[in-house]
């Protein structure tokens, strides 16, 4: 399936020789690649003992690195009464029948008067298609892989000889390259029109990050510039557009219809004027299945819009790799609806689904759920049922804005994961004012909490840059902590009603500092203080971290009650508040017993002096963080009920 095939059927036949040329050159090196193969496979046939021959390097250059059937099929040969028996011959000669088209594509395009390359070329298809199995005689590797002119011809000749014609036809283009479009044939005021939708397209395209895909063509047809992309990988999914005078026709052809919708909405600011979208159905493309085409008029006013119209189709085009992937995954979370207005929105702020997808996708957001604590969600929730259905479509949004800004800079999956778990917690805290400061104070901690747990779960106290990160995370989180305790307290001093929150956000504050404080004794203990470590002290010191953990989630699911209690709620209602906040009760006598228990494993594991204060240091701070929660806790509960009181 080749992307020449849907510009064909799409009637551009102008745009494809360079296409072509440059497939062929690349055809021309797996087809040497394989007749490669197929001579190492019968040197070792007939030397057993000897080791058949490597070509990694030969298979890494073609692009055929991973093809490791290829790389084993020379010491799987053998020779029997002088017949080449070969495993996997029927896919190599299938690839390389495939190749030997795909090669002889563009020369037999340009000399379409000379019947002699089509007969030849069409022989030896021929011939190559009547071989099966896995036999092989003298005279047929002879024909496929001698390169002797004074012999008969071979499949190796003609390969050498289709070489020879595609490099004349490539000079003959004199093609060249503006802002990495590949152009022939142009004319002076063609090139500021490429260089807009280069400009465009270069701006968005580092959005689709790895992925394959937004190669594109220019050539001057008559009296109109046709440019053509070829998006992503998939053979019917192509973008024509010919520019004539002020005005660009755009072809589009989508195997998903509601891609197809997707992108005429967003080319609409752009002045987009539809005809009827039709189905077609190729033999040769899609599998056979139907596919949609369509084309738009953009008619602008002056070369001002017109170069910015080209901009803005460039800048587009990025948006539709693997968008239907990432759709399906958002239905997870949104309807069908909200899933289109979450990626019709990142598109328009030039932030894509990408980044999302490369960072998680919608295990990125299962995990911000289930870190969300007990009682946020529950199994078979979706997150617009919670959340609502704007609110919920602005949080995917926001991830896939955190997920992308995360990727382009550089930064770990990790700390996308860790913002994701944060975004969320305040999202879902977010129901009244005066709780506001309290529920985003709690998602730090939280998060500090969440970050410590898994950094002891997965051993990172033994990992030096990784434990520095984490620490410089947590420091940088309650930093924000603070900053929202001073912005408690500037309220309290204009409104009264604010001391209680202020005094409660000042005794939630403790509980940053010492879980902050941890992060930062892991650090340290990185930095080579780990003597006498085993897994016991881990263990010991992980449910420690676990049990705060939990701690700060039914924290924050006593948060999320205590702002709905008042004279409309009900007993279910307090006595939901009262379980949570016993629960920071039991978790703080429980980290009692396991920080003496984990101190008699510490004494008997580590006799080295500063790995054992570091290990007692770092389970006495987490115990305290304990202690700050459970001090928080009566202080949510005086808030709590003072202000069921006043509404009573």
């Amino acid at each position: 399936m080749q992307k020449s095939q849907a510009l064909a059927s799409l009637g551009q036949r102008g745009l494809l020789m360079p296409v072509w040329v440059k497939a062929a050159l690349a055809a021309n090196d797996r087809l040497k690649v394989y007749l490669t193969v197929l001579q190492a496979a019968s040197s070792h046939a007939g030397h057993p003992d000897r080791e058949a021959l490597d070509l990694t390097r030969e298979l890494d250059a073609a692009g055929l690195g991973n093809a490791t059937w290829l790389h084993d099929l020379p010491s799987g040969a053998s020779c029997i009464d002088g017949t080449l028996i070969v495993p996997e011959l029927d896919r190599l000669i299938s690839s390389l029948s495939d190749d030997l088209a795909t090669m002889a594509r563009p020369v037999l395009e340009a000399c379409t008067d000379d019947a002699e390359p089509h007969l030849r070329v069409h022989q030896w298809q021929d011939w190559l298609d009547a071989l099966h199995g896995e036999q092989l005689d003298k005279a047929q590797l002879h024909s496929l892989t001698h390169g002797d002119r004074h012999a008969d011809d071979s499949v190796h000749l003609l390969i050498m000889d289709l070489h020879k014609q595609i490099n004349h036809l490539a000079a003959s283009l004199a093609s060249e390259v503006i802002d990495g479009a590949h152009v022939w044939q142009l004319n002076d005021e063609d090139r500021p029109l490429v260089s807009a939708f280069m400009r465009g397209l270069n701006r968005t395209a580092p959005l689709k990050l790895d992925h394959p895909g937004l190669d594109t063509a220019a050539t001057r047809d008559g009296d109109q510039l046709l440019l053509q992309n070829d998006i992503g990988t998939n053979d019917a999914h192509v973008l024509v557009m010919r520019v004539k005078g002020l005005d660009i026709s755009l072809t589009y052809s989508d195997l998903h219809s509601s891609r197809f919708a997707f992108f005429q909405s967003l080319l609409a600011p752009l002045g987009a004027s539809w005809s009827a979208t039709e189905s077609r159905v190729t033999a040769d493309l899609n599998q056979g299945a139907a596919y949609s085409v369509g084309s738009a008029l953009f008619a602008c006013k002056d070369e001002a819009q017109l170069a910015q119209t080209l901009e803005g189709l460039g800048a587009s085009i990025v948006f539709l790799i693997d968008w239907n992937r990432a759709r399906k995954r958002l239905l997870h979370f949104v309807n069908k609806e909200g899933a289109i207005t979450v990626l019709t929105a990142a598109a328009q702020a030039e932030v894509g689904h990408m980044a999302w997808l490369k960072a998680g996708g919608e295990r990125l957001v299962f995990n911000a759920m289930q870190a969300a604590g007990a009682g946020a969600f529950r199994i078979g929730d979706r997150l617009d049922d919670v959340l609502g259905d704007a609110q919920a479509q602005n949080f995917l949004l926001d991830v896939m804005r955190l997920a992308s800004e995360a990727l382009l800079h550089g930064q770990p999956l990790a700390l996308v994961a860790d913002e994701t778990r944060l975004l969320l917690s305040r999202q879902v805290q977010k129901r009244t004012t005066e709780f506001d400061l309290l529920d985003d104070h709690a998602a730090y901690c939280q998060a500090l909490a969440q970050a410590v747990s898994d950094g002891l779960a997965h051993g990172h106290d033994s990992l030096h840059e990784v434990a520095q990160d984490l620490a410089a995370r947590a420091k940088a989180w309650e930093r924000r902590a603070d900053h929202l305790v001073m912005q408690a307290r500037q309220e309290a001093e204009r409104q009264p009603r604010w001391q209680p929150v202020a005094r409660l956000m000042a005794l939630s504050d403790d509980v940053a500092d010492a879980l902050e404080e941890a992060a930062f004794m892991m650090s340290l203990i990185a930095d080579h203080h780990q003597k006498g470590w085993n897994h016991d002290v881990r263990q010991a010191l992980s449910r420690l971290a676990r049990t705060v953990l939990q701690a700060t989630q039914d924290h924050i699911k006593a948060l999320a009650i205590a702002r709905t209690l008042g004279s409309q709620s009900d007993a279910s209602d307090s006595d939901a508040f009262l379980a949570a906040t016993w629960n920071v009760l039991r978790a703080e006598r429980q980290c009692d017993e396991l920080l003496r228990h984990a101190r008699r494993v510490i004494l008997h594991a580590i006799d080295d002096a500063p790995s054992l204060m570091l290990a007692n240091d770092l389970a006495m701070t987490l115990e305290l963080a304990s202690d700050r929660l459970l001090a928080a806790g009566y202080g949510l509960r005086e808030l709590a009920f003072d202000k069921a009181g006043a509404q009573s």
